[in-house]
Order: C-alpha cells, then sequence, then structure tokens
C-alpha cells in the first residue's frame, strides 16, 4: 500500500489547497520526520502565492524541498519543526528544523535536518529559517560596538534583525515602520521604536526589509557621513527608484546587499549558520515574532488573508497537532 501524507500546494487561480502526496520510505541516510510545526513567512510566501517571481529569479527563489515549478502549481516553504520518527538513534525522537514547506510527514536527507537544542521550545524553532537570515545580515554589516543602528522594516525579517541585535554592546537599536502597531513588537524585543518622520539619525548603520521605495528613502536619511544601508528587501517583479541625488555622494553612503543563499562570512558553513540561529532562539523575547497561529487543515482559508493582509502578522505559526511534542 503507497503511504501517503498532507501537504499545501498553491494553485495557478492564487489559491491553496491539501492534496494527499506520496510519502516514501526512509532509505539508509535519511529520517522521516512528523511534523509539529511549520511557518508562513508572510512577504515571501505571499509574494509566491501572488505569482509575483519574476521570471529570471524562478532558480534563486527555489525553496529546497518545492515541488512543482513557478509561478503555479508549487509546494512552497520553508520554516518546518518535526520530531524524527525513522532515522539514526541519535534522531530519533528528537525535535529537528528543516527547511521543508507545509506537509504532515516528509522523508530527507538526515543532513538536511538540524537538531532543535533543548533550551528552544519546538513551537519557537519556527522562526529559525528567518533569524538565520538574520544572523546572516549581521555577519554582512559587521557592526561595531557603541554604532548608531537603525532597521527600517519591522516585518519578520527586520524584527528577526532588531532581535539579534537588541544586547549587541553599547549599541542604539531603532525599529523604524509606518504601521504604529509595531511598537508592540519593539517593546517585546527590547529594542526603540519610531515612525519614519521620528526616528533618530546619524546612523552608522541602517538594515533595510521594507521592500518599499519610502522605506530606501528613510533609511539613506537616517545615516551618517560614512555610513551603510544593508539591503535586504526583495522587491519581485517590481522596479523601484532609488535616491542617489541630493546628499548620497556627498556623505559617502554605501548600500550592500545581503541574501540568505550566500554565507556572510568565509569561515562559517550553512549549517553552522543555521546551529547559530537555533541557539539564539532560546531568548524568549523571540516570541514576539509569532503572531497568531492556525491548524494545518486551515491554511486554504488562511494563506488569503495572510496575503491581502486581513489577518495581520510577522511568522504565523502553522499547527499540526500537539500530541508527543518534545520536552
Amino acid at each position: 500500500m503507497t503511504r501517503t501524507a498532507s501537504a499545501f500546494w498553491l494553485n495557478e487561480s492564487g489559491n491553496g489547497e491539501v492534496r494527499q502526496v506520496a510519502l516514501a520510505e526512509p532509505g539508509p541516510g535519511e529520517v522521516e520526520v512528523r511534523t509539529l510545526f511549520s511557518g508562513v513567512s508572510r512577504g515571501t510566501e505571499t509574494l509566491v502565492f501572488r505569482g509575483g517571481v519574476p521570471e529570471n529569479q524562478y532558480a534563486v527563489m527555489r525553496a529546497p524541498f518545492q515541488e512543482g515549478d513557478f509561478p503555479w502549481p508549487v509546494k512552497y516553504g520553508y520554516l518546518n519543526v518535526g520530531v524524527v520518527e525513522h532515522g539514526p538513534a541519535h534522531l530519533r525522537g528528537r525535535a529537528v528544523f528543516c527547511l521543508y514547506p507545509h506537509q504532515t510527514r516528509y522523508v530527507v536527507p538526515e543532513s538536511s535536518v538540524t537538531p532543535v537544542p533543548e533550551a528552544v521550545p519546538a513551537a519557537r524553532a519556527v522562526l529559525a529559517g528567518t533569524v538565520e537570515t538574520a544572523v546572516n545580515a549581521v555577519w554582512d554589516a559587521r557592526p561595531l560596538v557603541g554604532d548608531r543602528i537603525a532597521v527600517v522594516g519591522g516585518g519578520m525579517v527586520g524584527s528577526s534583525i532588531a532581535a539579534v541585535l537588541a544586547t549587541f554592546p553599547g549599541a542604539r537599536v531603532e525599529l523604524v515602520d509606518a504601521d504604529p502597531a509595531r511598537e508592540e513588537i519593539a517593546r517585546g524585543l527590547g529594542v526603540g521604536f519610531a515612525l519614519p518622520g521620528n526616528a533618530l539619525d546619524g546612523c552608522d548603520l541602517v538594515f533595510h526589509a521594507s521592500a518599499t521605495e519610502p522605506g530606501l528613502t528613510t533609511a539613506l536619511n537616517l545615516l551618517a557621513p560614512e555610513g551603510r544601508v544593508i539591503e535586504l528587501s526583495w522587491y519581485g517583479d517590481r522596479k523601484i527608484s532609488v535616491p542617489l541625488g541630493e546628499f548620497f555622494h556627498s556623505r559617502r553612503l554605501t548600500i550592500r546587499s545581503s541574501q540568505v543563499g550566500a554565507v556572510g562570512r568565509p569561515d562559517r558553513t550553512y549549517a553552522e549558520r543555521m546551529a547559530v540561529a537555533l541557539d539564539l532562539l532560546a531568548d524568549a523575547r523571540f516570541d514576539a515574532l509569532i503572531t497568531g497561529h492556525s491548524a494545518f487543515e486551515e491554511l486554504p482559508d488562511v494563506m488569503p488573508r495572510l496575503a491581502d493582509g486581513t489577518i495581520p502578522a510577522l511568522c504565523h505559526r502553522i499547527d499540526y497537532g500537539q500530541a508527543h511534542v518534545p520536552e
């Protein structure tokens, strides 16, 4: 009898459905994982949901265990925490993180899962993929003790960066967002908050993650001479204008890209970067980034509401049932 699992697919219409998919038997060097939680990273996944991935970026945007091709139909996602039910003895019964889509069970190579540290609750570990992006951005930026830092864009990536930097020695860290409701997120993370017109300027370093033209303009406006913007925004198929006139040259400003596809320092591997992200998640402040949750069966109704903003979210957690969650 063919074994099956349930998986969430995005259809050509921009709607999603739960499908039954074949589940292979785990072979040598593989593990079978029963999903406990997955996370919807609202910015990226709703871009995919509306078919906004540019054709020339299909290969770059492909998730590690994606099935189907852009624009649709596609099984997409990359924030998955589950428990290993079949595999080597040192992993059986362990909670693990994997860059896997929304699916009830799956079989992957052992090397594709990272054990969740005992100090990190499985429900919080769904943030690991985005915190990994934040770690990479900080490695790209190389902040110094005492830096004046702003993070423009209080979405999931920007808030994760603010959380990583919240305890950086001597730093002034401010989260900047046009939505005043994000002040509560900043408070939970232990950083300052400002609307764009009230943000503290004279920054040595600004991380931009709003994916908007006004956000990028704000980021440049906040810089001190010789300051740097670390650009993390993914604009998809949109073209944007960058304000390179006025003070851009006289202040000798820099815009530098950061993208999680490459490790931000040559002396670390992808696995080591993920391990750092998971270790950081022992801090309960990161719970502020999980702004809602739904059952897996509700995903076809939930995803359109996340895409149109009816459900405001940073990371929306998907629950697969709480039985036998590792302590």
